[in-house]
Order: structure tokens, then C-alpha cells, then sequence
């Protein structure tokens, strides 16, 4: 199969897979390597060293990026990690914004901004997460939510700068995310095309159509070629999918 230039999987292991566990996952992992198609695996902090160490042995297609990062770069905060102790050991990826750092931990779009615009001053790609809740698409706020979660980042200069580069999108419906239940693809097509439109009128078209802007909620190799199918989804951030190798397998061989 042609893979997708475009495509990115992306697994958010969340708070699952201590250092054991990343071993025997990438000891258990056959991926391929794709032409132009990325895999990328967001790992808990402890299990970062190991997650870099499987993957340089056994050389895997595979990028290892930290699930947070704190805005400042070192200080008086008990239990962060900050961006210099993350290149330290070799990590460039990053994920921000997740749902659940926002429902959980009460981060909000301003402190998400912070983490963003430091990240990319530090080097790092960042992958961030948007999305509304149930409530909100029953509202009919979905666009209202999604353009407040966007417009700190599209404002600010930096990370204006590297949308297409090393800032792109997650769009993750929260209602979505662990439930079982799916966007439709048309839904997530909507949903996605908004976003673009919202690219290209703050960065042009040519950094909105270089943005990839990935699906994320219960995505499984089910319903996975079908969301790839839609124009505008450029892959996967995939949660409980990710936690074996044989559906991480899976995915990518549906790219």
C-alpha cells in the first residue's frame, strides 16, 4: 500500500505503561517505515529514557514525544518537567492541551499559549489538542469553542511562525475521547475544514493547507481508513488503540 505523505499516527499511552511495560511494547512492535508517513508514540515521563533507548535498537520508525512540558524552564514547581530537561534526554515532540489536562489540571487557554510559545522558542514540535464537549456541540458552540481555543496561538507571533512546521492540530471532540463513540466522518470533516478556514485567514493558505490537522476520540483500525478517507484529516491521535502493538500495528498498515 502507498502510504499518505501527509499522515501522522500519533499514541497517547496517558497515564498507562511504566518503564516494564514501554519495554515490552517496543520489543512486541513490527512497524515498517512508510515513505513520508510518521509514527510517533506520546509516552508518560518515566518511560521516556526506555521508550528512546527500544526504539534506537530495534530502529523503529518511530518519534517519542513527552504528554507536557512547563512553560517556564526551570523554578519552584513541584512535579513539572521542564523543555531542558526533556532535550537532555533527547525528546523534540510534544503534546499540548490534551482535554484532560484542561478538564483535570485546570489548564486553560492562556496557560496552554505559555507552554505553546515556549515549546517552539525551545525547539520542540508541538502537537496541540482543541476540541469542545458534549455540551457544547449540543449548543451548537462547536465553532464558537474551537476558534476561543485557537485565537491566543493564531495572534501570537512565534507561533504564528511555525504553523505548517513544528505547530500542528489535534482536534479531539472531548465527547469523543475514551467513550467509545465517534464523530462521524462528517462531523469530523466539518469540523476539521473549520479549523483549516480559521488557518488560512489568520496565516494564509499555504501554511493552513501545510498544517496537518489529526482526528482524535476512540479512533480504532474500525473506523480509522474511513476518517483518512475525509479531505483534511491527516491521520490519528489514537489513546486506548495505542496500548498494544497489534492495533498500533494495525492503524499504520491502514495508512
Amino acid at each position: 500500500m502507498t502510504s499518505n505523505p501527509r499522515i501522522l499516527l500519533a499514541g497517547n499511552w496517558k497515564m498507562n505503561h511504566g518503564p516494564k511495560a514501554t519495554r515490552e511494547f517496543l520489543s512486541r512492535l513490527d512497524l515498517p517505515k512508510k515513505d513520508g508517513a510518521q509514527a510517533r508514540i506520546y509516552v508518560p515521563c518515566l518511560s521516556l529514557p526506555e521508550a528512546l533507548a527500544a526504539v534506537e535498537e530495534r530502529r523503529l520508525p518511530v518519534q517519542i514525544g513527552a504528554q507536557n512540558i512547563h512553560y517556564e524552564r526551570s523554578g519552584a514547581f513541584t512535579g513539572e518537567i521542564s523543555g531542558p530537561m526533556l532535550s537532555e534526554i533527547g525528546i523534540h515532540q510534544v503534546l499540548i492541551g490534551h482535554s484532560e489536562r484542561r478538564q483535570y489540571f485546570a489548564e486553560t487557554n492562556e496557560s496552554i499559549l505559555l507552554k505553546t510559545r515556549s515549546a517552539l522558542e525551545q525547539g520542540f514540535e508541538v502537537l496541540l489538542c482543541i476540541g469542545e464537549l458534549l455540551s457544547e456541540r449540543e449548543s451548537g458552540r462547536t465553532e464558537t469553542v474551537l476558534r476561543e481555543q485557537l485565537v491566543r496561538v493564531l495572534q501570537n507571533e512565534e507561533c504564528k511562525a511555525h504553523f505548517g512546521g513544528r505547530l500542528h492540530l489535534a482536534y479531539e471532540p472531548v465527547w469523543a475521547i475514551g467513550t467509545g463513540v465517534v464523530a462521524t466522518p462528517e462531523q469530523a470533516e466539518q469540523a476539521h475544514s473549520f479549523i483549516r478556514s480559521l488557518l488560512a485567514s489568520s496565516l494564509g493558505e499555504s501554511k493552513a493547507r501545510a498544517t496537518k490537522i489529526l482526528y482524535g476520540g476512540s479512533v480504532t483500525p474500525a473506523n480509522f481508513k474511513e476518517l483518512l478517507s475525509r479531505p483534511g484529516i491527516d491521520g490519528g491521535l489514537v489513546g486506548g488503540a495505542s496500548l498494544k502493538p497489534d492495533s498500533f500495528r494495525a492503524l499504520w498498515d491502514l495508512i
